[in-house]
């Protein structure tokens, strides 16, 4: 099996937090694979460049402006998605934001809710409002966006709200993997290391200085590489994998892609 093969011919599939990043790189990569792809995001000018980079709604390809964490949007967006396909194979639940770093005492309530609401929240109202679709497809693939931080790593202090919505991912994954195996809907997390994505431009830090304890890595804190960050298009080809049906027995798994990031730095 090679990516490029069309190993997702005829395969439905909804990536969200699809304008850029680690979101667009998946859903062009299932595109030419063969599948046909919605994007869901919040700036609708980056959904339609990458719509366009995929051969538009021509080649069967659709955007939807909806936030994650929104409820009313999320409804309405999978009630668009029903009216145009019977079933859904694929689900990457990718949407997600830094949010704002900083100590504890100094971190507000409304900060928290934000991270916590696009995060954690933003994946449960996806899965939950793709089931019905999900079921319908007598088979079918969810791959949650998490992360090495509140998993593996937790020495990026003040990235307390970040961490908690990365770490519930990994159980939200494991509780719904066991509740679906019955409806064929299998449910696997990815958890990146360091990736060359744009979300650090929208990260706030805030009084982080002297909050850390002091640390020395060696040269380099991502080992397999000397430091080089991995790319977006990797973790791609791992979210096609857990997509295709090579992967047909592997659900409720956590999978690291960080080239031993966490192991040096945790």
């Amino acid at each position: 099996m090679r990516i490029g093969d069309k190993t997702l011919e005829g395969k439905t599939a909804l990536v969200t937090g699809a304008g850029s990043g680690i979101g667009k790189a998946t859903a062009k990569l299932l595109a030419y694979c063969g599948a046909k792809v919605a994007l869901l995001g919040l700036e609708m000018d980056r959904l339609e460049n990458v719509l366009g980079e995929m051969g538009g709604e021509e080649a069967g390809h659709f955007f939807i402006s909806a936030d994650v964490g929104v409820e009313g949007e999320m409804i309405a967006a999978f009630k668009d998605v029903a009216e145009r396909w019977d079933h859904l194979n694929i689900l990457v639940a990718n949407a997600g934001i830094n949010g704002v770093w900083a100590p504890l005492d100094e971190l507000k309530v409304e900060e928290w809710d934000h991270t916590i609401a696009t995060n954690l929240r933003g994946t449960f109202l996806s899965l939950k409002f793709a089931l019905p679709l999900l079921k319908a497809a007598h088979g079918a693939s969810v791959t949650v966006v998490s992360s090495i931080n509140g998993n593996r790593v937790f020495s990026n202090t003040g990235a307390t709200a970040y961490a908690c919505s990365k770490a519930a991912q990994v159980a939200f994954t494991k509780m719904t993997a066991l509740e679906l195996a019955k409806d064929k809907v299998r449910v696997n997390v990815v958890c990146p290391g360091a990736i060359e994505t744009k979300i650090d431009e929208s990260t706030e830090r805030r009084d982080l200085s002297g909050l850390h304890l002091p640390v020395e890595f060696p040269e380099g804190d991502v080992p397999l590489t000397g430091g080089t960050p991995g790319t977006s298009g990797q973790v791609a080809q791992l979210i096609w994998f857990l997509s295709c049906d090579a992967a047909n027995h592997i659900t409720g798994t956590e999978v690291y892609i960080e080239g031993g990031q966490s192991l040096l730095q945790g």
